[in-house]
């Protein structure tokens, strides 16, 4: 089988039009089809002085892999011509436009998963239009409530029940409709996404030491502990709440298929130092497969040719693999 899979670069004055390139440059067993403005590509790959040829997509075609040094792609205009590292509200409503055109694909099965490159929040919501992210843009567009943020870095996967918060703000958040909802959707993915029979997740507490026994929180002894339980007494095997600092040692690790964080900052850093520059995020919930870099614009190193394709690669990858078993 060989997957379609979408690929959006991103806020284009970032790096995600060079990684497009670069990703180029290898070929691919998928195929790869941009959904962006050609001539942001073509720019790009003059300024790197790598050679790309831009291959017309055609739905009705069967799928074939991407040459070396092409790209198919699904033309999508830019408002302004973009420059490296300078931001421009103009070309807001071309990035959603991209992923607009790329979720609705994949909705309807043009393509079998979506890749997508960083975007700029600040740039979309300076030009006048709400947006809080990928995750919550494509949940909106596929009417999906609830969604798993998880990345992935070698054999170590970690989800998150709360993911862009103020950490003021996270203890009210974990609810245990919320929490119940997400190891569900989690434990589901693993099985049905993930082709693993019985998956095994590793739940971290909220407070140090898992709360102590109630002497430092309680979150753990009145919201998670409880539900928990309750996901127990439906078959699923669930480790813990345990403390993160214990969880996350290889004798712990070794025992789960995936990690569920509380909150943005307990679960990531651990993932990025195992593997920052290779690690991929995935959406879980939604009705077609979603995975992305684990990194930024990085503004101020776009069109300087530094900027590393691994974790794009990575990202491919996933999405491939993820197709292919969907397939089987």
């Amino acid at each position: 089988m060989i997957p379609r899979i979408a690929l959006t670069p991103g806020e284009p004055a970032g790096i995600g039009p060079e990684l497009a390139v670069k990703l180029a440059g290898s070929g691919n067993s998928a195929q790869i089809v941009a959904i962006a403005d050609p001539q942001l590509l073509e720019r790009a790959a003059a300024q790197l002085g790598s050679p790309l040829q831009l291959l017309p997509f055609d739905a009705e075609a069967p799928a074939a892999p991407t040459p070396a040094g092409s790209l198919y792609v699904q033309p999508v205009a830019a408002a302004q011509a973009a420059h490296p590292g300078r931001l421009d509200t103009a070309n807001a409503a071309y990035v959603l436009e991209t992923l607009r055109t790329a979720a609705e694909g994949c909705l309807q099965r043009r393509f079998d998963a979506l890749v997508t490159g960083p975007v700029h929040k600040g740039v979309i919501n300076d030009a006048g239009i709400p947006f809080s992210g990928h995750t919550e843009y494509f949940a909106d567009l596929a009417g999906v409530e609830r969604v798993v943020m998880m990345l992935a870095a070698d054999d170590l996967r970690v989800a998150l029940v709360t993911t862009h918060l103020p950490l003021k703000d996270v203890s009210a958040a974990i609810t245990p409709e919320r929490l119940e909802q997400i190891v569900t959707i989690l434990h589901r993915s693993l099985r049905d996404r993930f082709r693993i029979d019985k998956p095994r997740i590793g739940v971290c507490g909220l407070n140090p030491h898992a709360g102590e026994g109630g002497h430092l929180g309680r979150e753990e002894i009145e919201v998670i502990q409880p539900s928990l339980d309750k996901l127990r007494a439906l078959g699923l095997d669930l480790l813990g709440p345990l403390p993160a600092d214990t969880l996350f040692t290889p004798p712990q690790l070794a025992r789960c298929d995936a990690v569920l964080a509380m909150y943005h900052d307990q679960g990531l850093p651990v993932l990025k130092f195992k593997g920052f520059g290779r690690a991929v995020n995935i959406t879980l919930g939604l009705p077609f497969i979603r995975t992305s870099v684990d990194h930024g614009t990085a503004l101020n190193i776009a069109g300087s040719d530094i900027a590393d394709c691994g974790s794009l690669r990575a990202a491919v990858a996933q999405a491939t693999e993820l197709a292919q078993l969907r397939a089987l």
